[in-house]
This record gives structure tokens, sequence and C-alpha cells, in this order.
């Protein structure tokens, strides 16, 4: 696999072998990645009862959250919810992707997406990003920060996702 650099990753939308819905400002643009904001939408964990099995389905232990115009959520210390980013990223079979944290937000203690960082190709997906803040104070969220970023990869051959989150959306 080969990363692609930012000249590449331009191309390639410009080919439509990668597509970002809505464009790209020029500013999220990077070497080697390109930088996606989050939504207005969430989901909050609800407080169980009961231990959670594995095999919950997350909608079932979570509410959602839309945030109005100037609205902002104050995360909590330990507390994780889930986000979405504006953009959508829609692969060809040839290229995947790498979703990552930036170190800006890491070293305030903000942890922007763990585990599942792998995106398959063929995805068209917003990025459902696991948020959880690991410092001991109160990490404000506002919509449309630049939260994450996407690494482009060419893959040895051509393949498909056609799993089950294709096409998620987190509020539903």
């Amino acid at each position: 696999m080969t990363v692609l650099t930012r000249d590449v990753i331009k191309a390639a939308i410009n080919q439509g072998t990668i597509k970002v819905i809505p464009a790209l400002e020029e500013s999220q643009y990077g070497p080697a990645s390109i930088d996606l904001t989050l939504s207005n939408v969430f989901r909050k964990y609800t407080p169980q009862e009961k231990p959670v099995e594995l095999t919950e389905n997350y909608q079932n232990i979570t509410e959602p959250v839309t945030l109005q115009e100037g609205e902002y959520i104050d995360l909590q210390p330990g507390e994780i919810i889930l986000g979405i980013t504006q953009e959508e990223i829609q692969l060809d079979p040839t290229i995947c992707g790498l979703l990552e944290g930036r170190s800006r937000f890491a070293r305030l203690g903000l942890l922007v997406h763990f585990t599942a960082s792998i995106m398959a190709p063929g995805i068209k997906n917003k990025q459902v990003l696991e948020i959880c803040n690991l410092s001991k104070n109160v990490i404000r969220l506002r919509p449309g920060v630049r939260i994450c970023q996407f690494m482009f990869l060419r893959c040895e051959g051509s393949a498909m996702y056609e799993g089950r989150f294709q096409g998620q959306q987190l509020g539903k």
C-alpha cells in the first residue's frame, strides 16, 4: 500500500476515484491527508442498570442529540460520545483509508477516534467518531471544528466494503 500525498489526493478527487461531499476547502488538505470536520449530530450514552453485553446495538444504549447553530457539547472528564463527520467519503475499490485524530486535540486529553481506524475500499460513509475525554477538564465540542484526519492508501488489487455500516448515519 502507498500513502497518497496532497497532489495525488486532489488528482484522485478530480478523477472521481475519491469523492468527498461536500467539497473540501483548500485549507483542509494536508501533506498526506485531509482534515474532516465535526457534524452537529451526536449520540450520547445513557447509563444502564445492567452490564452491557458486547453484542448490544449501540443505538439501544445511546440517544441522538442534534445541536442547533451556536450550540456545543461539554464533554465531561471520562465521558465518551459518538460524533460523525460533516463530510461523506466515497472510495473507489482500489483506495482505502485510515482515520486518525489530531495531535493538537490529543494534547488536550481528547481521544477523537479509537479502534476501527481502517476504512475499507468502496466505502460510502460519513465517519463515526468515538470521542473520549481522557483529561481532568471539561472539553467543549463545537460543530465545524476540524476534528480528525483521513489518509488515503492505494490498494494492491481491488475490493468493496459491503458491511452493515455502509451509508451509516448517526442520528437515526
